[in-house]
């Protein structure tokens, strides 16, 4: 008999498939936490107030007139309009937390204890239950009750301090400190479901801004604390390596380029510069030599660039194994030609239409695609999921009557 192929095995489902995941969130810090649950599976339903919803929905207009922050922290999600504040309200999202594994908020501090939302309480009435509470500066201590947002983070943790030229300090150009948190909430959600399937009941979760983003100033911090001293602003140059930056082409781009090493000097300036008595240079030859003849050594790389284009640059560059790369900006992101032959790029749904969308970061080959849902509408999902915990028209309408939900 001839041969039969065998049959493709079916490909392994997400791995939070079955998991429900139920979010009190606004801004970015926990949405963008549930959005990476939602990717890998999880079913997450976004309870929102009926007066605006996520605050974040009204950030911007420039998703074909949905708010940018919104469309990227949200996809995947089922939207549920309601008021907390109302004992109808809270009903509702005890009904909808009674079939759920986890629940994340990220209120203002003390605002989920007044509602009888805090991970303690819910812990206590809901044993098998994940609960996270997403703050900025900690459940207790002088900061807890001062307001949090990602730039006023930045500067309480010392990134600001370390981010931008001698001259001036500057912000991270992406929520930094919203993103530390919002992935260790997501980590600290997968462990926590680890230890249920072990001991089989669930636990609290938490996660403040502040200590997300003092973990991620690990070197500064370790420079400053046991060397006496705080990294200097170098702007795009390495504060301990030379080169180490951005250097103009003859094209008006700028290339990074980083050498880490004596022996790539010796090949930057054999087969780059074009200068091969530089690598013996005792001026030039080592790098406690080249940083601390900085200037002396960026002008000497910034002339011989400045002579090529940015592609032959590049190709100079890699020929002779040098780490560069293209001082790119966000537009020439979403056309990077890396994200294009990897396929990368996928459209989710939206109140506006299809939009572009990358996929997500975590890669399960063999597993099924991640689940990239449509951006909900502000309470899109609310009729649906009220006629699923068994209420019958006349409650809805009479909810809706009252405001307790949109």
């Amino acid at each position: 008999m001839a041969n039969e192929t065998a049959p493709a095995p079916a490909p392994e489902p997400l791995p939070l498939d079955g998991i429900t995941v139920v979010a009190v969130e606004q801004a970015v810090s926990a949405p963008f936490a549930t959005r990476q649950l939602a990717d890998l599976g999880a079913r997450v339903i976004k309870v929102e107030r009926p007066d605006g919803g996520d605050f974040a929905r009204a950030y911007d207009t420039a998703a074909h007139g949905l708010a940018s922050h919104f469309v990227w922290a949200n996809r995947g999600k089922e939207s549920i309009a309601l008021d907390l504040k109302d004992p109808r309200g809270r009903e509702v999202l005890h009904g909808l937390l009674a079939g759920a594994d986890v629940f994340v908020q990220n209120l203002a501090q003390g605002a989920a204890a007044r509602l009888g939302l805090d991970s303690a309480a819910l812990c206590a009435r809901y044993p098998r239950l994940v609960a996270v509470d997403v703050s900025g500066y900690g459940p207790e201590g002088p900061y807890a009750h001062k307001r949090a947002y990602d730039m006023l983070v930045q500067c309480e943790a010392g990134l600001v301090s370390v981010t931008g030229t001698p001259e001036q300090p500057v912000k991270a150009g992406i929520p930094a400190a919203d993103i530390a948190a919002a992935m260790y909430a997501f980590s600290g959600v997968l462990a926590a479901l680890l230890r249920r399937g072990v001991t089989g009941r669930g636990g609290r979760v938490e996660v403040s801004m502040l200590d997300a983003l003092a973990e991620w100033m690990g070197h500064p911090l370790h420079h400053t604390m046991h060397g006496g001293e705080q990294p200097v602003r170098t702007g795009l140059a390495h504060a301990v390596i030379a080169p180490y930056d951005a250097y103009a082409t003859a094209d008006g781009d700028r290339v990074l380029l980083s050498v880490q090493n004596d022996r790539e000097w010796r090949r930057l300036a054999q087969q780059v510069l074009e200068q091969p008595e530089l690598a013996e240079d005792p001026a030039y030859a080592t790098n406690a030599a080249r940083t601390g003849n900085r200037a002396k050594t960026d002008a000497v790389v910034a002339e011989a660039l400045g002579r090529l284009g940015s592609d032959e640059a590049i190709g100079r560059l890699e020929a002779a194994g040098i780490a560069c790369a293209r001082l790119n900006s966000v537009a020439q992101l979403a056309g990077h030609p890396q994200l294009a032959a990897r396929d990368r790029w996928r459209e989710v749904g939206s109140p506006a239409g299809p939009l572009r969308a990358l996929l997500p970061p975590i890669g399960l080959p063999g597993g099924a695609a991640p689940h990239m849902g449509a951006v909900p509408a502000l309470g899109e999902h609310t009729e649906s999921l009220l006629r699923a915990l068994g209420m019958a028209d006349a409650q809805i309408s009479e909810l809706r009557r009252d405001g307790v939900i949109g």
